[in-house]
């Protein structure tokens, strides 16, 4: 039986990526300083992520389709992860976005981003 705990963290991860999806759409400007500069047409990349997050984000409050979406979540994130080194590569400072002190960002590749991955793996049943 699933537990009141995994239903929360489903609902969150749900919410967590349709906003973040839809902020690609709202406020690009945010993203795209993020998207190293090695990766052509940036606003492309930026519009795909956003709109494969809002996708992913029903795919998990589907129950038929939520196994797929889960692990399609997880190839992003690790998909993710050139953009995260970009980001420490270039200082952790875009000014279209935010500054962060190195450490920070690092934790953020480091913990956050398996972090992230866990609470999709925990929330596919």
């Amino acid at each position: 039986m699933e537990t009141l705990l995994i239903k929360f963290l489903r609902f969150l991860l749900i919410g967590f990526y349709a906003f973040a999806g839809s902020y690609h759409f709202i406020n690009p400007e945010f993203y795209l300083d993020l998207i190293p500069d090695y990766l052509p047409y940036p606003q492309a990349v930026n519009y795909i992520s956003g709109f494969l997050e809002i996708v992913l984000a029903i795919g998990v409050a589907i129950p038929k389709t939520r196994l797929l979406a889960v692990k399609g979540i997880i190839v992003l994130l690790i998909v993710f992860i050139p953009s995260h080194v970009y980001f420490i590569q270039i200082g952790s400072c875009v000014d279209s976005a935010f500054c962060v002190a190195p450490w920070i960002a690092w934790v953020r590749l480091l913990l956050v981003h398996p972090l992230l991955i866990w609470w999709a793996w925990a929330v596919r049943k």
